[in-house]
């Protein structure tokens, strides 16, 4: 009976020059540096949100919550108008996400087939778009021919499509899929939407999630278009809720004669306007680290080339 001795792989150890060991050095500096830059103004936010009114108002607030206090965001929840926006926002982000993947996925994968007739002609009408628009104006006067002023359509179908999406969506079909697959597929007598739905959606989620991310973003931070298009209030997302809440917390501290209770009022103002800002950005915050794993490689593969 022999004795198999198996070897076992260490990993080899790899002696930096002193010029890495600098370069390393530096670099972690630089980036540590930047990421402070970037993560302290949101724990400065966070904290003062956290934070009671007066410490807020004389400024006590550097980095950790200072006398630990929730009324702000008591204040804020206790506005109903606040939970109507919340309520039209997930509508408008969750229905909207879905017309937008929708169209881009319909529309970037014929522009991939290399058969498509008149396929840079196509092409062109897409990026044409992106270079020239109809103004302000004239996309109000169209909305309202068409009759989908103040409803939820108004929401969504006039950016039903992202043409920078498309295009990085079209490019990573093209990079992914090989023609050999369709080819394959079609000599067993699949035809296109059968390959679509069983081949094209399945090896795409990289870049679903990537641009669903980024249509969810844009629909959840959306204010321009609901501030032009929509008259009714009850229709309002949580960014038109907030900016009127924001505006009426506004003070003049010259009407106020009392000085302590004018900087009570302004800290009050203060503190709502800071949990303000965590009740609005919160849900994307809490939705991205699910996705991030197919966000950097959606983006790289579907950059690589037009």
């Amino acid at each position: 009976m022999s004795t198999k001795t198996i070897a076992h792989d260490k990993p080899v150890k790899v002696k930096r020059s002193t010029d890495d060991k600098i370069f390393f050095a530096i670099s972690g500096v630089i980036i540590g540096f930047l990421t402070l830059i970037v993560l302290y103004p949101l724990i400065y936010i966070l904290s003062c949100s956290f934070s009671s009114a007066n410490a807020v108002s004389t400024g006590q607030v550097v980095l950790w919550p200072v006398d630990l206090s929730v009324m702000g965001y008591e204040k804020v929840f206790e506005n109903a108008r606040v939970w109507t926006g919340y309520k039209n926002t997930i509508i408008y982000t969750v229905l909207g996400t879905l017309v937008n993947v929708f169209m881009t996925l319909i529309c970037a994968y014929p522009l991939a087939r290399k058969k498509l007739p008149y396929k840079g002609f196509f092409t062109f009408l897409f990026t044409f778009t992106m270079l020239f628009g109809g103004g302000m104006i004239p996309t109000y006067l169209v909305m309202r021919n068409l009759k989908i002023l103040n409803s939820i359509w108004v929401m969504i179908l006039p950016g039903a499509i992202g043409v920078s999406q498309m295009i990085v969506t079209r490019t990573f079909i093209v990079n992914t899929i090989p023609d050999e697959l369709l080819e394959a597929a079609q000599i067993d007598g699949c035809n296109d939407f059968r390959f679509f739905g069983q081949f094209v959606l399945p090896l795409s989620k990289a870049v679903i999630a990537v641009i669903a991310m980024q249509y969810a973003i844009g629909h959840w931070n959306s204010y321009m278009s609901a501030f032009i298009y929509l008259t009714n209030a009850k229709m309002y997302p949580l960014q038109l809720y907030l900016r009127e809440i924001l505006i009426m917390s506004k003070i003049d501290l010259a009407e106020i004669a009392d000085p302590e209770a004018a900087i009570a009022m302004q800290g009050m103002a203060d503190l709502l306007k800071y949990s303000l800002i965590v009740v609005a950005t919160a849900p994307i915050l809490c939705v991205y680290p699910f996705i991030q794993k197919y966000f950097v490689k959606g983006v790289m593969i579907g950059s690589l080339k037009g």
